[in-house]
């Protein structure tokens, strides 16, 4: 009896890190895009594709956000983030979405930290000096070995109940905390609430409705598992500010220097291409000066007033011009006609939302990030024929109205009774894009809706 052994070739095996998956990813609008992607892409490497397929200016500002829709949770898939891995924790019975937009306000908190960090809410261990400046704070929090204490009182809603209990809470280095006694921070008279490590913080989008929070200014830790309701720690405040402070404060402690490297990683790899090519003149609208070049001899404007009139006299020019080479052509224009030529102009604006309701405005401004200066321009929904200026300053919305008014024939525009008045909203936004004027703030970011 003989024996035959028998050869067998068995199928590669693909490593797991090499596997592909197709994940869908929406836009604001609801339209999706299906992208095969493998299954260490990260958030950031994500924004990229999507970047460079839809022919987008990369400023640094795109960003993935994870949106539970049952739960009315969201929160930003940081850049470093393997977005595999969050699907991997999604449970089947929620409705989970990738979104990819504009966010202005997720490293912002590293250009302007006065404005996350306010004195009231921060304080620091005894063994270290207290930070002279919010720069030093944000060292603090980014440091391993010393970390800024937060606190403030916050409404947390009771486990099994439908109400909800205002406490004090203290944010530490080992977790988050609560008091039992005022707002003693006495160990025997604080008690564990969550920790970090197994949690992400989400913003809550419909508290009051889904929930039945105090606020509309409410935020979550969820835990890294699946999972209904019933492990979420939820948590409001009494305003948009101590939120923020909250929120902030939770994705440095989670992620720390993570998110310092992702912020000035696009600023290196800009540095270091530079260096390959020839040395450009830098320009920006602090080294620009107004100039008259009207005489035998150009000088500098150094009054305020005049430049801002000859400004406004040459924008009136161009624009009249602009007019005159339609007329030239056989076409009469009038008052009238002048006013569809300007809504042409500015309908077609990446920051004019046609038909947009306060309520939408005010949504998408939250959405893409409540920084000083993101603004767009709508139609008044209130008012016929006038149009609606609704920007950010100090986390807060504002809406300016935009009148039309029609002088010797000339239909003008302006926001603050006539006193500065332009031809089409396109140069009124020009003009607030680099003078303050009587807004509270520049315009510095527009909000737009993109298709993926």
């Amino acid at each position: 009896m003989s024996l035959y052994a028998r050869r067998v070739t068995l199928p590669a095996i693909t490593p797991l890190v090499l596997q592909k998956r197709v994940i869908k990813v929406y836009s604001e609008d609801d339209t999706s895009r299906a992208l095969e992607v493998p299954n260490d892409i990260s958030a950031q490497d994500i924004c990229k594709l999507l970047i460079v397929n839809n022919h987008y200016i990369d400023d640094n500002n795109w960003t993935m956000f994870e949106h539970l829709s049952n739960l009315c949770l969201e929160r930003v898939i940081e850049d470093h983030e393997m977005v595999i891995e969050v699907q991997s924790k999604w449970n089947m019975e929620e409705e989970c979405r990738l979104y990819f937009r504009k966010y202005y306000a997720k490293y912002e908190f590293f250009k302007n930290p006065e404005n996350y960090f306010p004195d009231t809410m921060v304080t620091y261990s005894s063994e270290v000096n207290c930070a002279n400046t919010p720069t030093d704070t944000l060292k603090m929090f980014l440091s391993t070995s010393t970390y800024p204490e937060v606190h403030s009182y916050l409404y947390m809603k009771e486990k099994g109940k439908k109400s909800w209990r205002k406490m004090f809470f203290v944010l530490r280095r080992s977790g988050l905390y609560f008091s039992t006694k005022g707002m003693s921070k006495d160990p025997r008279h604080l008690q564990f609430f969550c920790d970090f490590s197994q949690s992400d913080v989400y913003m809550l989008l419909s508290g009051k409705k889904l929930f039945g929070a105090p606020t509309d200014f409410g935020f979550c830790l969820k835990p890294n598992k699946t999972g209904g309701t019933k492990d979420l720690k939820l948590l409001c405040t009494d305003n948009e500010e101590t939120k923020i402070c909250w929120v902030t404060a939770v994705r440095l402690y989670k992620h720390g220097m993570q998110l310092y490297q992702s912020y000035t990683r696009p600023k290196q790899q800009s540095d270091s291409s530079t260096q390959c090519i020839s040395p450009m003149r830098s320009i920006s609208e602090n080294s620009l000066v107004a100039m008259d070049f009207s005489g035998h001899k150009s000088r500098v404007i150094e009054n305020p007033t005049e430049a801002l009139s000859i400004a406004l006299q040459e924008g009136l020019l161009w624009r009249r011009k602009s007019c005159g080479r339609a007329s030239t052509h056989g076409i009469p224009t009038t008052s009238s006609q002048n006013s569809t030529m300007n809504l042409a102009v500015h309908i077609s604006q990446p920051w004019f939302h046609h038909k947009m309701s306060r309520g939408e405005a005010q949504k998408l401004i939250f959405q893409q990030g409540l920084v000083d200066g993101v603004f767009l321009v709508r139609d008044s929904q209130s008012t016929p024929k006038t149009f609606v200026l609704s920007m950010c300053h100090g986390q807060r919305i504002k809406h300016v109205q935009i009148v039309p008014i029609e002088d010797d024939g000339e239909l003008f525009y302006t926001l603050d009774d006539g006193h500065t008045r332009f031809t089409d909203l396109t140069q009124l936004v020009e003009f607030y894009q680099l003078n303050k004027g009587n807004l509270p703030y520049k315009l510095r970011h527009y909000c737009t809706q993109i298709t993926v």
